[in-house]
């Protein structure tokens, strides 16, 4: 049985195309209706291009602490995805340490900036 799920995704933009508001949608969430997000990474792989297409947004209210955070998140998520991709523990382990590592490095910048 094939089964279609539709995502949608809503970006409200000012006068200078930066984005105030992200908007999303899935037609099988659990949570049905507009969820909010303060910032988005979308990869796709272009099968003709064999290339990754990305769009990166994030709000004027995403604050620099809540996007290190993000991509720290993120870093360590796409350690997740290739090993579920892959199965290669060691390399996904890799990824990993690298996100925890980049962790405690804005870590201890900001331990020096508030010194």
């Amino acid at each position: 049985m094939n089964k279609k799920s539709t995502i949608s995704i809503d970006v409200n933009v000012d006068e200078h195309f930066i984005p105030e508001k992200i908007t999303w949608e899935a037609t099988d969430s659990q949570e049905p209706g507009k969820n909010e997000a303060k910032a988005m990474m979308l990869s796709l792989w272009d099968k003709h291009e064999a290339n990754t297409l990305r769009i990166d947004l994030w709000t004027k209210e995403m604050t620099v602490d809540e996007m290190k955070a993000f991509i720290v998140q993120s870093i360590l998520t796409m350690g997740d995805v290739f090993e579920r991709a892959t199965n290669e523990k060691e390399i996904a382990e890799e990824i990993r340490l690298f996100g925890k590592e980049l962790l405690e490095k804005i870590k201890e910048q900001e331990e020096k900036s508030r010194q």
